[in-house]
């Protein structure tokens, strides 16, 4: 490798240190959570099984950022060979989008059953178990399925989201299909403090059955009757027809090589192309090192380019205009890199075809390696609860749009933009270990980051999370974190940037690493700026 797992002496603002092991390592936002899913590896399970523990008892521990109706993606190292999971599910067969268009004044709503498409994540699991694992998917959800019935404490990152989504929500949520929301997340009037002990008992029933059923009980069962009811019931265009019709989609990663190393990300619908963009464009660059002001224009402006084209082009694949392999040439990022000057550039899409989410990684001693995001998207989602079962639907049709022109306009059957991407890093055909920074459209930013911090600057897994990052949200605007200093503020502001520092260290996403040395060692980091663990064995 091009880096060292030995500590280097960089000012940031953690005092976590790179944890070790050698049978088993579990990275995710709750501690909780890591250590379900390695308790599944100690029991004989793979790391595949070990993800879908964690991810099922991330829907009960952190239910901020995900639930039982949530979408995810998966990347899978096992055998010598890396595979892809996408599961994302396309607008029911029954949206009716003049209606939609009509309704939001020509915007995809935020909440409620317009912005709901087929949940995906139950269907990843069960093809996960199905193809990979080593346990039966009753043993594996059994963590989850504990913490839901018996009770667990809320932990203080998870507190405060509940309460922020509470405030809003009992401002904003009026619908007939929003108020099992407060039911089933606030039945007192209001939400845990950290500390506080919490059972979801609908949540647990519904596990279970999943759990007897490989998941068939969501798609064709008696879940998805009751999800089905509900639908019809409060207008909603979700339909168990819906639901029978879909599957968690196997697909073939897509990559590129960046200065002796492949990072590896899942194809369109999902935004992981714009990483892949971006680092291509830096590919052959001069960099000047980490926090320099030249270095950060420079990861910037690649990074506008790389987004416009990814909000420009990407969509579900069979309605994309242009090809992955037109996006990824080299030919292409040259243009793109030719583009970037000294000065903050204001970024349009180019032509190619003229020449509250939760991220986790698992690894075992036998080398299968799974990196794998799941989330509601906005926190809960759209709010849309499904009385008596603990579903909280996720709100991924918000990414579509209503314009007719765009590649990504909602259509019945058709997957959405999707911000949640899992990452995985390689090098000559060896695994690296996967990696993911989980935070809607911060997502790709963060990827491109924890590479270059990873592959150019030399940092560890823990450092090269550590370090202050920089998010681009519009135009000439920045983020960027004070951890960066005052002097190299001004210096891109000189460069026609318009800086801001937020004051919420999560605006900057959460991630977790897992890298594999030659021999075996497994190297784990999770994020300061969530409750992250690293659970190891």
């Amino acid at each position: 490798m091009g880096f060292s797992f030995d500590a280097q002496k960089y000012d940031f603002p953690s005092s976590r240190k790179v944890v070790f092991g050698r049978k088993g390592m579990v990275c995710t936002s709750q501690p909780l959570a890591a250590q379900a899913g390695l308790d599944i590896i100690k029991k004989g399970g793979n790391a595949i099984d070990a993800a879908i523990a964690t991810a099922a008892c991330l829907t009960v521990v952190e239910p901020t950022s995900n639930g039982i109706g949530s979408d995810a993606f998966a990347l899978v190292w096992t055998n010598g060979k890396l595979h892809g999971l996408n599961g994302s599910g396309p607008a029911p067969q029954g949206i009716d989008v003049n209606a939609i268009r009509e309704k939001n004044s020509g915007q995809m709503p935020k909440f409620g059953w317009d912005a709901v498409t087929v949940p995906g994540a139950v269907s990843a699991w069960a093809e996960l178990s199905q193809k990979f694992g080593k346990l039966p998917l009753t043993q594996v959800l059994q963590p989850a399925i504990d913490y839901a019935a018996e009770g667990h404490a809320v932990s203080p990152g998870t507190a405060g989201g509940w309460h922020r989504a509470h405030q809003v929500y009992s401002k904003e949520f009026q619908d007939e299909c929003l108020q099992n929301w407060f039911t089933t997340f606030a039945p007192d009037g209001k939400t845990p403090k950290p500390g506080c002990l919490v059972k979801l008992p609908d949540h647990a029933a519904t596990l279970r059955e999943i759990a007897a059923t490989n998941g068939e009980s969501f798609y064709r069962g008696n879940l998805a009757d009751k999800i089905d009811a509900f639908a019809k019931a409060t207008g909603g265009a979700l339909r168990k027809e819906d639901l029978a019709a879909f599957k968690a989609q196997w697909v073939e990663p897509i990559s590129v090589d960046y200065k002796g190393y492949t990072v590896h990300e899942i194809p369109p619908n999902g935004q992981g192309i714009v990483a892949l963009m971006a680092l291509n464009i830096l590919s052959e660059m001069e960099i000047n090192g980490f926090g320099v002001a030249d270095t950060l224009h420079k990861q910037i402006e690649a990074m506008k380019l790389a987004f416009i084209d990814g909000h420009h082009h990407i969509a579900d694949d069979k309605h994309m205009q242009v090809t992955v392999k037109q996006l990824l040439s080299k030919e292409y990022a040259a243009k793109r890199r030719a583009l970037i000057g000294n000065e903050a550039m204001l970024p349009k899409a180019g032509d190619p075809t003229s020449s509250g989410t939760v991220y986790l990684c698992t690894a075992d001693g036998d080398g299968n390696m799974v990196s794998f995001i799941q989330s509601n998207y906005m926190g809960f989602g759209s709010g849309v609860v499904v009385p008596g079962t603990g579903i909280a639907l996720q709100n991924r049709g918000n990414n579509f749009s209503l314009d007719p022109q765009s590649p990504n306009c909602i259509a019945p059957g058709k997957k959405p933009y999707h911000t949640i991407i899992p990452g995985f890093l390689s090098k000559d055909g060896h695994a690296v270990g996967p990696f993911g920074v989980m935070g809607g459209f911060m997502q790709p930013q963060g990827h491109v980051q924890v590479i270059m911090n990873t592959v150019d600057f030399g940092m560890n897994p823990q450092e090269a999370l550590d370090a202050p990052r920089w998010q681009w949200t519009g135009e000439k605007k920045i983020d960027v974190e004070h951890h960066f200093g005052s002097s190299v503020s001004e210096q891109l502001l000189r460069r026609g940037h318009t800086v801001t520092v937020p004051p919420e260290a999560t605006a900057f996403g959460r991630g977790q690493i897992i890298w594999r040395s030659h021999d075996g060692v497994l190297a784990g980091a999770t994020e300061p700026r969530s409750d992250g663990n690293v659970a190891a064995w």
